[in-house]
């Protein structure tokens, strides 16, 4: 029998929800405030925590961070008594599974309750792939190369997503990786055959969208009843309309415990909240868990591990692709180059190398001329701090000695570079 807690001030509340809770196969307890159900709840560990917003000491927002800082898989299902969405948003924001606003109707209060509970076994029954944990952080960093502070981050991240199936939003730039992150989360949380439905908002059709996610009573459409079971990745989710977002909202409130929703975008999707282009309920239903993806160029020092694993990925008529190395000069130029395709990019321009290289040590002179270019690359204030001298003198061997030219490729004056 599912457990529910129930905190609010007022004792005719407790009455009133325990007469309609109980008959549909819940037991419920009761605290008075948000410290004593705090207390009770690190005792007890409750199923799902249905409290009112505004009580005192502790309010219900109150309530729910501290909730979530002690158990991050909690479902708390908020109740407010005000006409506006304001306080609901709030609430979600906070982590929140959903909202009930009084006064609401019993079935809609014991739909809510049950769509909690079957989030929270869709949480807890996770059926993992064959192999051991360590096998599967194991497959993480082999996925996530890098030994950057950037990336040893994001692979903690991404290891502490694959306890909880809450929505996750991946932000970044075009081909920063986005796509891999979802792979190595659907196969830490999912058995090999779940499903993996993704859809690009940016292509999908008015038509075809509203058919395949919203259906025809906005409960779910065809992509929504294939994703049960696995997850539902909806890439490029800011190109959506402002009336489609807002119908999207009632999809994922009926349907998100059926699949584990990742959203990605390429832009600021807080600041196109604040600024009214993007639905706020939407948001904090979709960015509970942000992951923001860092662009190569933050990353430079990852550039030689990535080029030998793209490279040891292709096929080469000559020898074995693995073996393929790049020169000093080379990697200099690789990490000079400012990537604007990022990872995409970079995986596009060494797998074209290495698969028709005759030699097995790659020059700078075997790569792109765009890469070799000085006005591809970056002015001496964006080059990492601490490498300064190693960039002046890459800069001036690219430009032959041109130091009028290095120089305004640096941003510097030319008296810097000396004699």
């Amino acid at each position: 029998m599912a457990s529910v807690l129930i905190v609010d001030d007022l004792l005719s509340i407790h009455e009133m929800l325990e007469a309609v809770i109980q008959p549909t196969g819940f037991s419920t307890s009761f605290a008075t405030d948000g410290e004593k159900a705090l207390v009770r709840y690190k005792a007890e560990k409750f199923d799902l925590i249905l409290a009112d917003i505004d009580m005192k000491p502790m309010d219900g927002i109150t309530l729910l961070k501290q909730v979530k800082l002690y158990d991050p898989g909690a479902v708390v299902i908020i109740m407010t008594a005000y006409a506006s969405t304001e306080s609901a948003v709030q609430a979600l924001k906070f982590g929140a599974f959903d909202y009930l606003q009084k006064p609401f109707r019993v079935d809609e209060l014991i739909a809510t309750l049950k769509r909690g509970i079957e989030f929270k076994r869709f949480q807890t029954e996770r059926v993992a792939p064959s192999g051991s944990s360590a096998a599967q952080a194991g497959n993480i960093d082999a996925r996530l190369i890098g030994k950057s502070e950037a990336v040893r981050k994001l692979v903690s991240q991404v290891k502490k997503l694959l306890a909880v199936r809450t929505p996750v939003l991946l932000a970044g730039e075009v081909g920063s990786g986005k796509n891999t992150v979802v792979e190595v989360l659907h196969a830490g949380c999912n058995p090999p055959d779940a499903p993996l439905v993704r859809i690009d908002c940016s292509l999908s059709n008015e038509a075809n969208f509203r058919a395949g996610l919203l259906g025809e009573n906005g409960e779910g459409g065809s992509w929504v009843k294939q994703a049960h079971g696995g997850a539902l990745v909806l890439q490029h989710i800011q190109c959506l309309s402002l009336p489609m977002q807002k119908e999207l909202v009632s999809v994922l409130r009926s349907n998100a415990h059926g699949f584990r929703l990742v959203c990605s975008t390429t832009e600021d999707l807080e600041l196109l909240t604040d600024e009214g282009k993007f639905h706020d309920e939407l948001f904090y239903r979709v960015a509970s868990l942000p992951l923001q993806m860092p662009p190569l160029r933050e990353r430079t020092g990852d550039i030689p591990l990535l080029a030998k694993f793209y490279a040891s990925r292709a096929t080469n008529p000559h020898f074995d692709a693995a073996l393929v190395e790049f020169s000093d000069d080379a990697l200099a130029v690789l990490t000079a180059y400012h990537w604007p395709g990022n990872l995409a990019e970079l995986n596009q321009v060494v797998s074209k190398i290495a698969a028709t290289t005759e030699t097995r040590v790659v020059t700078s002179q075997q790569l792109p001329m765009k890469l070799r270019e000085l006005k591809h690359w970056p002015s001496l204030a964006e080059y990492l701090s601490g490498q300064e001298k190693q960039y002046i003198d890459m800069v001036l061997h690219a430009s032959r000695g041109d130091k009028a030219a290095a120089a305004k490729v640096l941003g510097v004056d030319v008296a810097k570079l000396g004699s």
